[in-house]
């Protein structure tokens, strides 16, 4: 069977879809992943073949539209969220000329597309095969969204023959179901898996100290904004509740330097979340989806200061649930304070993120997922 995966936008995109596509290749069906210039390397690091579906970048296609004019960052959840469907719907504009080339000569049985991937479901209908898409993160899906992207699409629809966004054959998730909202659209269950690169094993990763052990990202674009740079992580770092802690911090190298100009004492630098994030007290991070669910596969509770508002949508579950507390860095010192010495010493919210990481590994594994993609392509 030959599988095409559509995903991108961002390493996180990329890394949420390659444990599913690599779990095809095991079993020894065909695949291909498409993925934006910029994110090719990711794919290829993971010793997948990559296809450059765009030279688009996600900043572009999130900054400017299809005529070129400027946009300006949106203000509210509604709108962010908005944005973001608009973005990656030119995206899927931008490389749906390659895509269906690529789609003509390779002839797939199947497109797997992430969350956002809107390019999955025209490619997918443009070569009449089943389309499937994998949720990213826990963020669940607005009806909403796919008016905006049909707008953004309609060129692509129109051609196509349809009048509305087509939908999927399948929907996988990967959040556990009591982490999902109430009337929850219904889908097929998967394990979460870690898809990130990975860099040689250093002892200090695995060899703790006698003290608490608090790992501090704001993710993969932290070198391309401002907020998410040193700027995010100086009132973390200023904070009297993370001073008798061994702090680390896994950021791009750019941020890093900076930080350890600034903190000598402080480890900073690009590590693995999977290989660390189990041998930590705490994660605090900016509200990204695949940081997340690091933490809560590895059962360590979260502090987090969505660098967006609509990243805060999903964590309020997990706050529920009891695993995390969501704030935000403009909090006084004293909440934010109080809010890492509550994770740190109530055993309560270590006792909940471990029980949302055996919920998650009672899910189906990848390799089960690729008996439903078999059976849906009738291979």
């Amino acid at each position: 069977m030959r599988i095409l995966f559509f995903t991108g936008g961002g390493r996180a995109t990329v890394h949420a879809l390659l444990p599913l596509a690599s779990a095809c290749r095991t079993e020894g069906h065909e695949v291909i992943v498409a993925a934006p210039q910029e994110d090719v390397a990711a794919v290829t690091e993971h010793g997948l073949p990559a296809f450059e579906m765009s030279e688009m970048g996600v900043f572009k296609a999130m900054f400017w539209d299809r005529e070129g004019n400027k946009l300006d960052r949106p203000r509210g959840e509604a709108a962010e969220c908005e944005f973001a469907s608009r973005g990656f719907a030119r995206m899927a504009a931008d490389s749906f000329g390659r895509l269906a080339d690529l789609a003509d000569h390779w002839r797939p049985d199947l497109v797997v597309g992430g969350t956002r991937n809107y390019g999955a479901a025209l490619i997918a209908h443009h070569a009449k095969v089943p389309y499937v898409c994998q949720a990213w993160d826990a963020l669940e899906r607005d009806p909403a969204d796919l008016e905006y992207v049909a707008d953004e699409l309609r060129p692509e629809l129109e051609k196509l023959g349809l009048d509305t966004f087509p939908k999927e054959d399948l929907y996988v998730h990967i959040t556990p179901e009591s982490l999902r909202p109430e009337g929850a659209e219904p889908a097929q269950y998967m394990r979460w898996t870690p898809g990130s690169t990975q860099l040689p094993l250093e002892p200090w990763v695995y060899r703790r100290t006698e003290r608490k052990r608090v790992l501090v990202t704001s993710g993969s674009r932290a070198a391309m904004i401002d907020t998410l740079g040193v700027a995010f992580f100086r009132p973390i770092l200023e904070n009297p509740v993370f001073q008798d802690v061994e702090l680390l911090i896994a950021t791009q190298e750019p941020v890093a330097e900076a930080l350890r100009k600034e903190w000598p004492e402080v480890r900073a630098g690009y590590v693995p979340l999977d290989t660390v994030v189990p041998s930590c007290d705490l994660l605090v991070h900016h509200g990204g989806g695949q940081t997340c669910m690091y933490a809560a596969a590895a059962g360590v509770p979260q502090l987090v200061f969505p660098d967006m508002l609509a990243s805060a949508i999903p964590m309020r579950r997990f706050d529920a649930y009891g695993a995390s507390i969501t704030l935000n860095l403009v909090e006084p010192p004293e909440r934010i304070e109080e809010a890492g010495r509550a994770i740190l010493t109530d055993p309560s919210y270590r006792e909940r993120a471990r029980a949302l990481a055996d919920e998650i590994a009672a899910l189906p594994r990848t390799s089960e997922i690729v008996r439903k993609l078999e059976e849906l392509a009738g291979r």
